[in-house]
């Protein structure tokens, strides 16, 4: 099985933290090893940036126009620090996260096209998986959760997102990245199950 760079996206509460995990398990159950990783890194940037998202934490003064610059200081940290020496290992990379987050996010408060200038240059995935679930349903599972809302976390953003996903998810492909959209709702187990149709249809290409 030939190596895959392989992001998970999708609005907070679409279960693209659990999602990714699971991949990650079958695919070092096939005999292959895997780098798991997320966005924000665990680098130095990443922390900071964990922190700004957080309304409780101090560095959460940090205005929305900002936050782009943070996220491709960390993206670039996060890629040559994990991501592109895993690869040269031939080793597949399971990110929960990576750019496309970043221009449905941020393009919200500094427009698509600058934050695709800021990312234009770095490494595309093999595969990107779009966990496509509706706002509401998304909101319903953070607040079922219970763990504390962070700064994109509310229904009229979450709305704004969703939207925002969809100009993403056409600049992506016209730009010639592979991107299969799952449907996200059901149980872990069923989507799950619509994750690895995806990722075997990419893998036996």
């Amino acid at each position: 099985m030939r190596p895959s760079f392989i992001a998970i996206e999708g609005l907070d509460g679409s279960g693209g933290t659990t999602q990714a995990g699971l991949l990650a398990d079958w695919l070092e159950a096939e005999g292959t090893p895997v780098q798991r990783t997320h966005e924000p890194s665990k680098g130095p940037a990443g922390l900071f940036l964990r922190a700004a998202l957080h309304p409780s934490d101090p560095a959460s003064v940090l205005g929305d126009n900002v936050l782009p610059y943070l996220f491709a200081a960390d993206r670039r940290d996060h890629l040559d620090r994990e991501i592109l020496p895993a690869l040269a290992r031939r080793t597949h990379v399971v990110t929960d996260r990576y750019y496309h987050s970043s221009l449905a996010y941020q393009s919200l408060s500094v427009g698509l096209h600058l934050v695709a200038e800021l990312n234009r240059d770095f490494r595309a995935p093999d595969l990107t998986i779009f966990l496509d679930l509706s706002p509401e349903a998304c909101l319903e599972r953070i607040h079922a959760r219970g763990a504390p809302v962070e700064r994109f976390e509310a229904l009229d953003r979450l709305r704004q997102i969703h939207d925002a996903y969809e100009a993403v998810l056409v600049h992506c492909r016209a730009r010639g990245e592979k991107i299969a959209r799952v449907d996200a709702l059901g149980s872990i187990e069923a989507v799950h199950g619509r994750v690895l149709t995806a990722v075997r249809a990419h893998l036996e290409s």
